[in-house]
């Protein structure tokens, strides 16, 4: 009886495992588990594009699994362009998962998600970001198709650039919204069979994010290739690097490294 439920445990942990779609810079369709709270720490080094150096971002986040349909997420904005750590401001954000089908070797889901951003910082490029950089909303679509360790997710959003209170108004020039398009790619690479839950995952994966300013038709389109380590089913490592392909806009730092810390606490709420 003892292992007859220890396999089963193991086939609903492989489940989980094989479902995993947990993108660097972009969200899948898929949430966090019902009733889990996931800690996260993104580090992201950019290198300044007119004038030497680097400037660094921290973003603490909190992603809470309400049920399997909705998560919430709390983040908050961290710089040293004022050449000291310098809380700019944070953001709330909630993806609803509206649409899932599942067979044997593949699942597809369908989710809508949402964010608000305060920002304080000065307003330093025509790039509309307000995940750390602007003040303002952003409303979109995600797919994602899971067939065996391959995922793929792509998502299109609008968004909405409002002045950074209390100093910096959002400039007149400069267009305050546009639409986003994503198009990522991850495999699980190890292990190539599952006997444990405690065996580490490597995930490789290149993801394509773009936007277009609406009012000029000003785009940019940036890829980033990743590694993953998921470790013991809970710890998660990202490291990044994010390279600009194209641009006709005005961005003070395209590229750059990621390092995202994140463990998860399952079951904390029911």
């Amino acid at each position: 009886m003892q292992k007859i439920l220890l396999l089963g445990v193991l086939f609903t942990i492989t489940l989980h495992l094989q479902a995993q779609e947990l993108f660097v810079v972009t969200d899948p369709a898929s949430n966090v588990p019902a009733g889990s709270l996931s800690v996260r720490m993104s580090n992201q080094l950019f290198e300044e594009a007119f004038e030497n150096g680097y400037n660094y971002h921290l973003m603490p986040e909190v992603t809470w699994g309400m049920n399997k349909n909705l998560m919430l997420r709390a983040t908050a904005f961290i710089s040293d362009r004022s050449n000291a750590l310098y809380a700019e401001g944070g953001n709330v954000y909630a993806k609803y998962r509206f649409f899932s089908t599942d067979d044997i070797n593949s699942h597809f889901r369908l989710a809508a998600y949402g964010r608000y951003s305060f920002n304080r910082a000065d307003i330093h490029q025509e790039q509309i970001e307000v995940m750390g950089h602007n003040t303002g909303y952003e409303m979109g679509f995600v797919a994602t198709k899971l067939i065996k360790k391959l995922a793929i997710s792509t998502s299109i959003s609008y968004e909405k650039a409002l002045d950074n209170q209390p100093d910096y108004p959002f400039p007149s020039e400069f267009g305050n919204n546009a639409t986003n398009y994503t198009l990522s790619f991850g495999k699980l690479m190890y292990p190539k069979v599952y006997t444990s839950y405690k065996q580490t995952n490597i995930n490789l994966m290149v993801e394509f994010v773009g936007q277009t300013i609406n009012t000029n038709g000003k785009s940019y389109l940036d890829v980033v290739p990743a590694v993953q380590f998921i470790i013991n089913s809970q710890a998660r490592i990202d490291v990044a690097y994010r390279r600009e392909l194209i641009s006709s806009m005005l961005r003070t730092a395209p590229s750059g490294i990621y390092l995202n810390l994140e463990y998860t606490f399952f079951n904390v709420s029911k």
